[in-house]
């Protein structure tokens, strides 16, 4: 019996995208501020039906939830957060200038790590940081390098007279999945 579960497309669910994040927060107020300043984003309007504090913001084509943990005095000291960690849980947000990016976090005197990752000549800043409860937020130029499904690579050897034959790179289906992502994107905004 294997342990990979294979999904077809026929099995799969129809899913969008990402619509939001939800995070416990220790102050509404406090990370509506970062969120807004720091990262742009926007409050909008919560279903009233809500009986708890919160806020609802929203950028970028995703939204941010934020809830008033219940069990969180105003009067608790907050603890220092877990040191940056690049292979800690984190939410990630693709950016064009990571330049302007650490010049923006130093202006505030935010703290904050950076990372590099590489691949086949490719490279991607990566700038962490966390919120003021101590979720970590990145921001990258991801981008850099392109989204490849395993399925189109040849990364174990089939059979001889392929392994001959089979490509250096993988392209088509890069190129094939991008023009379907962005068709899809275009239609959901109209």
């Amino acid at each position: 019996m294997s342990d990979t579960v294979e999904v077809n497309n026929s099995q799969a669910l129809p899913l969008l995208s990402l619509n939001h994040v939800s995070l416990l927060c220790r102050s509404v107020r406090d990370s509506m501020r970062f969120y807004e300043q720091v990262l742009g984003f926007v409050p909008i309007k919560r279903p009233s039906s809500f009986k708890f504090n919160g806020a609802w913001l929203y950028n970028y084509g995703i939204g941010i939830h934020l809830i008033q943990h219940p069990s969180i005095d105003d009067f608790d000291h907050i603890v220092e957060p877990r040191p940056i960690n690049p292979k800690d849980n984190h939410i990630s947000f693709q950016c064009t200038d990571v330049g302007l990016v650490l010049r923006r976090l130093e202006d505030m005197g935010m703290k904050y790590v950076t990372a590099v990752v590489e691949d086949e000549g490719n490279k991607v800043e990566q700038v962490f940081f966390h919120d003021p409860d101590g979720y970590m937020v990145e921001l990258c130029n991801c981008e850099n390098i392109p989204v490849v499904p395993l399925s189109s690579c040849s990364f174990k050897p089939r059979l001889s007279s392929f392994i001959k034959s089979a490509p250096a790179k993988c392209g088509f289906m890069e190129k094939a999945m991008m023009e379907r992502l962005s068709m899809e994107m275009l239609n959901i905004s109209f």
